[in-house]
């Protein structure tokens, strides 16, 4: 069914957010590519993309548009399951995970649902932890892997799948033993807000800090590099290229253990994949 495709190179589209590698991954030209967008657009009476110095990105009638395009093909899908005889889950989930959980988690997490299920594909993105619920609340990714906040936004739903230590960590050759500054944190997440909470508690006299870097690995890095005393879950520490270069400093009160969870949005529990990773996780 041509709406079926539509629908589909749509949702790539909304994913990817870009007309070329969207064009290669569902073969089809720049110019058709370009020319479906239009039509829906045209049949829609609404812009579902903006095209700027930046990139694409999604309109508000876009995202609007992408819950409905998932919930027509998840219909269809359940239609032609309606045979007497059972039809195999086919289909793709996007999944977002950073790369630490992609190396440490995701291969025993996501190994039940795929030998239930081997004819769905996974596409799986990487990126800054700080950002995994945003990317899942806006409807970017079916499912996040991510660090879980005290309180959950109401529309998300989660399911604890490990636990992690949050540790202090200076270079191996560094002179100092305590927990000394200036400091290296996370820009933000839920790790630059436990580093905060517990300097403020136990460091009143609270060193500067050296450096604000975008996610684990670059901290890791900079700290491997004698900048500071850094921050990170023991998880991501432990497969760290860098960690011999780094030895941990003992802290106490230790902050609070942080959880991991896997994450998708309630409304999407009605949809057959996203329920089958859900049940088999």
């Amino acid at each position: 069914m041509d709406d079926q495709h539509e629908l589909r190179v749509f949702l790539h589209l909304s994913r990817s957010l870009n007309f070329g590698r969207t064009s290669l991954d569902c073969h089809v030209s720049p110019a058709t590519l370009t020319r479906m967008v239009q039509r829906l657009e045209a049949r829609l009476g609404h812009r579902l993309f903006d095209r700027g110095p930046r990139g694409v990105s999604l309109t508000a009638e876009g995202r609007r548009f992408r819950e409905y395009a998932i919930s027509a093909l998840d219909l269809w899908h359940a239609y032609r399951q309606g045979d007497a005889e059972p039809v195999e889950l086919t289909g793709r989930l996007g999944v977002f995970a950073t790369v630490t959980a992609c190396q440490v988690l995701l291969p025993d997490l996501l190994a039940p649902f795929r030998a239930a299920h081997p004819a769905i594909g996974i596409d799986l993105s990487t990126g800054d932890a700080a950002a995994a619920l945003a990317r899942l609340d806006e409807g970017e990714v079916d499912a996040a892997v991510a660090a879980l906040p005290a309180r959950l936004p109401e529309p998300l739903l989660s399911r604890t799948v490990a636990t992690t230590e949050l540790v202090f960590v200076t270079a191996r050759d560094h002179a100092a033993t305590g927990l000394g500054g200036p400091f290296v944190l996370p820009r933000r997440g839920l790790v630059r807000e436990a580093a905060d909470r517990w300097l403020r508690a136990h460091a009143p006299s609270r060193p500067g800090i050296a450096a604000e870097p975008e996610g684990h690995e670059a901290l890791l890095a900079l700290v491997a590099l004698g900048y500071g005393t850094g921050i990170v879950p023991r998880m991501v520490l432990r497969s760290s290229v860098v960690r011999d270069r780094l030895r941990v400093v003992p802290a106490e009160p230790a902050p609070a253990p942080l959880a991991i969870g896997l994450c998708v949005r309630r409304a999407d529990l009605r949809r057959p994949l996203v329920a089958a990773l859900w049940s088999l996780t």
